[in-house]
């Protein structure tokens, strides 16, 4: 295996890279990948696949990506909404997409009845949920970039691709695996392992497009598994442009329509989406520290479409599956599987990361 070299990045997702697994827009589906020989490409090292993946811009596509989860958790409560935090631990969704640059494009994430759907067009975003006949109106900063800028913007294969790459470095090993088929086409399969055991991350492969260098599907594996325990991928990708009427969008009859301008505070288009939310460490190691004010109903972000109590119900359930835990740093209770540590204080925080329950720990001792 190879040490990373630190490369540039033009894009960052708005979550932590190490707590990926756990903060991802989590859906379910069986990913598609050929069972044939590996396909013919010409021969790239690690480091030309990695610097390809961290600097490309996506050509104009249309697809189906299909999101997945297997933690190990116990059976969280559904709340419809695809952005709540039992969503992001588990659950199952597709995404359909439209891009035809970083300022255009369209994700739709349709539901049993309903859907919801994030549109950019330049410095306008829109957030629409069906279900609630609900529209949200964001004005962008000048010059936002398509990661992060869009509140509760669901997780394509080349965000999560983003997000993995900022822990690459000299924490990572990095290798070139044999090519495979996603979605019809023929991919380089780029392998990244962590070398800290405190990770309980064995290694992430991102497949890459042999064409273009696009992210066509990522996969998340535990220490020691030869099955992912989450994976982002399409389905089904073609490379052309989407059609004008795919990327409008006009608020249906009778919605209603409230609009937020970021346009004054860049770093709120970053922060918009989970405001409440904080992190410990870096890279592999980020643990992600919800505040009491996610244990509780309390007022959501304008917006969202999020409500905290769905949180709630589902800190309790995890809650009641937990082991009663102490330590320096406290008391509480800890639930631990394959690639996932939660960790609820008595304090009324929790903690989430793909780590050791001592990386939790650590979090928890620091000043609150």
């Amino acid at each position: 295996m190879t040490q990373v070299p630190k490369l540039s990045r033009r894009a960052r997702w708005a979550i932590p890279a190490g707590a990926l697994v756990v903060t991802g827009g989590v859906l379910a589906g069986t990913l598609i990948s050929s069972a044939q020989a590996a396909p013919g490409l010409p021969a790239r090292t690690a480091a030309q696949l990695l610097a390809e993946v961290a600097d490309s811009t996506p050509p104009p596509l249309t697809g189906t990506v299909v999101e997945t989860a297997s933690f190990g958790l116990p059976a969280l409560p559904a709340t419809g909404n695809p952005t709540s935090l039992s969503s992001l631990l588990t659950g199952s969704h597709t995404i359909r997409v439209w891009y035809a640059s970083p300022g255009h494009f369209r994700l739709a994430v349709p539901q049993s009845l309903s859907e919801s759907d994030v549109i950019r067009d330049g410095r306008t975003a829109w957030l629409w949920q069906s279900t609630l006949n609900k529209v949200t109106k964001f004005t962008l900063p000048a010059h936002a970039p398509a990661s992060g800028s869009v509140p509760r913007q669901p997780l394509t294969p080349q965000q999560a691709a983003q997000q993995v790459l900022a822990a690459v470095g000299p924490t990572t090993t990095v290798r070139v695996d044999s090519n495979v088929t996603v979605a019809g086409q023929a991919a380089y399969a780029l392998v990244l392992a962590p070398k800290d055991a405190r990770s309980l991350v064995g290694q992430v492969q991102i497949d890459v497009d042999g064409r273009n260098g696009v992210p066509l599907r990522l996969q998340v594996f535990a220490r020691g598994s030869s099955s992912p325990a989450f994976q982002v991928g399409y389905t089904d990708i073609a490379f052309v442009k989407p059609a004008a009427a795919d990327l409008s969008f006009s608020p249906p009859p009778g919605a209603t329509v409230t609009q937020v301008n970021l346009s004054d505070h860049p770093a709120a288009a970053r922060d918009h989406a989970r405001p409440d939310v904080t992190t410990t460490g870096s890279g592999w190691l980020t643990v992600l520290e919800l505040p009491s004010s996610e244990l509780t109903s309390g007022p959501s972000a304008p917006g969202s479409g999020h409500s905290p109590g769905d949180d709630a119900a589902v800190l309790r359930t995890l809650l009641a599956a937990a082991t009663p835990v102490h330590g320096a740093w406290g008391s509480g209770r800890l639930l631990r599987t394959s690639l996932v540590s939660v960790l609820i204080t008595d304090q009324g925080h929790a903690f989430v990361g793909a780590v050791q329950p001592s990386v939790l720990y650590a979090a928890a001792a620091q000043p609150h």
